[in-house]
């Protein structure tokens, strides 16, 4: 049995030093702003890109093309290895499709290589919390089909729960109408977000203050992951860690878990929710 190197996007959000240690290399994605290009994860530091943000800048984000991906992929090919790539969500970039295209690519160029792409319907630290689980896949010993497999099973089991200060940021990135934007915006509420079964994010319900919102993100995780063990929560944020570092007591006190990973949110995903968010990331029955 050959080798398999587990790839992801860099939107999956995981803290570099996490992803080094296991042997995960990212293919990133990029951003623009304030007139410079920036590579995803290699950029700004998170508290210079909010501070753009907060300054009214507009972050303009672009998703990997197939010779990107190619290029990143193909020298794990050339080592004899094959890949297992986790990707991100095709209901929000057409970085999954250029992922596919590479990796069709690469089996017709290596024969015997095998490239597999999942999409998987994941945003931020849901894919990282995919990739936990995929990892502990081939932790145990699982070919690349049985590890992709087991990702395909349980991707609509990972659980975004998300507020945002505002929906200016994701109307303006094309993520939601300027109609459900201004509404919320009016009536000064702080909107509830998940990522639904096609890998888009719904707008499904409304708190009134910060500290309800933050409260319901956690509630609706208690909900969604009774029966399962999970043995990791993720939590990110958008510079406001003492706003994550409550969700994370939350965690504590009510889903009894103390394995609590918390990293600021990533630039590209950060560029459409704008400073400020807040999720928390669980496996569950149902999104």
């Amino acid at each position: 049995m050959r080798d398999f190197v587990i790839t992801v996007n860099s939107t999956v959000d995981m803290p570099k030093e996490w992803l080094e240690e296991r042997g995960v290399p990212v293919v990133p994605l990029h951003y623009t702003i304030d007139g410079e290009t920036y590579e995803d994860m290699n950029g700004l530091t998170a508290k210079e890109f909010f501070v753009k943000l907060r300054e009214g800048k507009m972050s303009v984000t672009s998703q990997v093309n197939p010779e990107e991906a190619k290029e990143r992929l193909e020298q794990y090919v050339k080592e004899g290895k094959d890949v297992l790539h986790l990707a991100f969500s095709s209901g929000l970039s057409g970085t999954c499709n250029s992922m596919r295209i590479a990796a069709e690519e690469l089996e017709e160029e290596y024969p015997g290589a095998k490239v597999l792409v999942v999409d998987t319907l994941c945003a931020c630290m849901g894919e990282g919390l995919l990739l936990h689980g995929v990892l502990k896949q081939r932790e145990q010993g699982k070919t690349i089909e049985e590890a992709a497999q087991w990702a395909e099973e349980n991707k609509l089991h990972v659980c975004h729960n998300v507020t945002i200060d505002d929906l200016d940021h994701l109307h303006r990135g094309g993520r939601i109408s300027k109609t459900t934007a201004v509404l919320g915006g009016m009536v000064k509420i702080k909107p509830m977000i998940h990522m639904d079964n096609e890998g888009k994010l719904q707008v499904i319900g409304k708190e009134r203050g910060r500290k309800k919102a933050l409260n319901k993100i956690v509630d609706m995780a208690v909900e969604q992951s009774a029966g399962w063990e999970n043995d990791l929560i993720l939590i990110t944020h958008g510079d406001c860690i003492e706003d994550a570092q409550y969700v994370a007591s939350l965690v504590r006190e009510k889903m009894g878990i103390e394995n609590i990973l918390i990293n600021n949110i990533g630039t590209v995903i950060g560029s459409h929710t704008g400073p400020g968010v807040v999720a928390v990331f669980c496996m569950g029955n149902q999104r």
